[in-house]
C-alpha cells in the first residue's frame, strides 16, 4: 500500500474504534452501547487486518461479534423492560473518573514521549492463517486434538444435563 493511503486507512480504523468505544462508555441507552460495541469490535478487526494479522481479525469477528456480542444483544432484547433502560449517571462519579482518566492519559503521554523509539525494517508480510494452520496440524496436533475432545465432552455433558432436566419435568 502507498504510504499516504496506508496512513489514511489506519487512521480511519483507529477513529472508528476510538469513537465507537467512547459511544459505548457515554451512551445512556444500553442497546445503543451494545451496537456501538459492535462497531468497536469491527474497528479492532480492521486494524488487525491492516497490520497483517488476518487470523486474529477473523477470530475477533467470530468470537467477539459472533458469540459474545450476539449473546449480549439477546440478553438485552429478551429481558423485559431492559430494552429502554436508561443509564442514569451521577455527578459523584464524574470527578473521580476525570481524575483517573487524566492521570492515565498523562502517564501514557509520558511513556510515549519518553521512550526512544527505533525504526525497524519492514518485514515481508506472512500469511498468519496458513502458518497457524500448519503449526496446529504438525507441531501442536496432540494438544489441538485434546482440546477438541475436551470441548466435545463438555458439549455432551451439557446436552445430557439439559435433557435430564426436561425428562424429569423440572422447570428452571
Amino acid at each position: 500500500m502507498d504510504g499516504y493511503l496506508s496512513a489514511v486507512v489506519f487512521y480511519v480504523f483507529a477513529a472508528i474504534t476510538v469513537l465507537s468505544g467512547a459511544m459505548v462508555a457515554l451512551s445512556s441507552r444500553l442497546i445503543y452501547a451494545a451496537f456501538s460495541l459492535l462497531l468497536t469490535f469491527f474497528g479492532v478487526a480492521g486494524l488487525y487486518i491492516f497490520l497483517g494479522a488476518d487470523f486474529i481479525a477473523a477470530t475477533q469477528v467470530l468470537i467477539y461479534v459472533g458469540g459474545i456480542l450476539i449473546l449480549l444483544l439477546f440478553g438485552v432484547m429478551l429481558t423485559h423492560r431492559i430494552y429502554d433502560f436508561k443509564i442514569l449517571s451521577t455527578r459523584v462519579q464524574f470527578v473521580p473518573s476525570v481524575i483517573v482518566v487524566g492521570c492515565t492519559f498523562a502517564l501514557l503521554l509520558a511513556v510515549i514521549f519518553g521512550t526512544r523509539w527505533q525504526m525497524v525494517k519492514e518485514a515481508p508480510p506472512e500469511y498468519t492463517a496458513a502458518t497457524i494452520g500448519k503449526l496446529l496440524m504438525t507441531t501442536y496436533l496432540l494438544p489441538f486434538e485434546a482440546v477438541s475432545v475436551l470441548l466435545l465432552v463438555a458439549l455432551i455433558g451439557a446436552a445430557t444435563l439439559a435433557r435430564r432436566d426436561l425428562t424429569s419435568g423440572e422447570e428452571s
